[in-house]
């Protein structure tokens, strides 16, 4: 399976060979467990003070006088404690001691990386997920993609490939949360856009473009290539970032 290898001005500098990652077999079950696993590890753990609620010298009444046998505040008839009473402890209160990690096989997990990169070739994927582009995937460019230091640099570059289009669309789906998460510091939700690929370092100039995440080939994981679980993420990818993902 080979790429083209654009230049920064369009155009078609060589053809390349493209690692065997990219001939692995499509494995959306998988990718679903790898993402969701690696989610489960920014879960905090929290919980309630075991004594919440019941730090009360209430006591029963007992038999014979009408009444249930709740336990009621000492030179009252209000019951406290138990779960239905007010201010009484909760029923089924959160526990610190709850394992939210959730687990998976190593080779389940590498499987799972190289069918999410297998999917981010594959057109039908890419447009499932909603992505906009021109031409042919997978879009590589040369090294020299790698030194650019300005925005507008990097958004001239991507129009002339014909993608910058899925940046606009990700900047048009900005819009208010329903709910109170917009009141705990997750006020907006916008689409992913472009993911781009880099072999040293990653492209600082393209980090504030909407929806774009930036990463190099080392720090790349299946939750880059299948952000909510969906493979098949348009990606950007610089020559020598496909040649140590080869070595990966």
């Amino acid at each position: 399976m080979k790429a083209q290898v654009k230049s920064l001005e369009g155009g078609i500098t060589k053809d390349i060979e493209l690692p065997e990652i990219f001939s692995e077999d499509y494995r959306p079950d998988l990718i679903k467990k790898a993402v969701m696993a690696l989610q489960s590890t920014r879960r905090q753990p929290h919980g309630t003070d075991p004594f919440a609620g019941i730090r009360s010298s209430a006591v029963g009444w007992g038999s014979g006088r009408g009444s249930s046998h709740v336990p009621r505040i000492k030179n009252g008839s209000r019951a406290a404690k138990v779960p239905q009473a007010k201010g009484g402890r909760e029923a089924h209160p959160p526990k610190v001691a709850k394992v939210l990690i959730k687990e998976i096989n190593q080779k389940e997990k590498q499987k799972a990386f190289r069918s999410a990169v297998a999917a981010s070739i594959s057109a039908e994927l890419i447009k499932g997920r909603g992505h906009t582009f021109e031409g042919a995937v997978p879009i590589v460019f040369e090294d020299k993609f790698e030194a650019l230091g300005r925005t507008q640099d990097v958004i001239t570059v991507l129009t002339t490939a014909g993608i910058y289009s899925d940046i606009e669309r990700a900047k048009d789906s900005k819009k208010v949360k329903a709910g109170r998460g917009k009141m705990r510091g997750r006020r907006f939700k916008q689409r992913k856009s472009l993911l781009i690929v880099t072999a040293d370092k990653p492209l600082l100039a393209a980090r504030n473009l909407s929806g774009v995440d930036v990463v190099t080939v080392d720090q790349l994981n299946v939750e880059h290539l299948a952000p909510g679980m969906l493979a098949g993420r348009l990606t950007v990818w610089t020559e020598s970032a496909l040649t140590r993902l080869g070595g990966r």
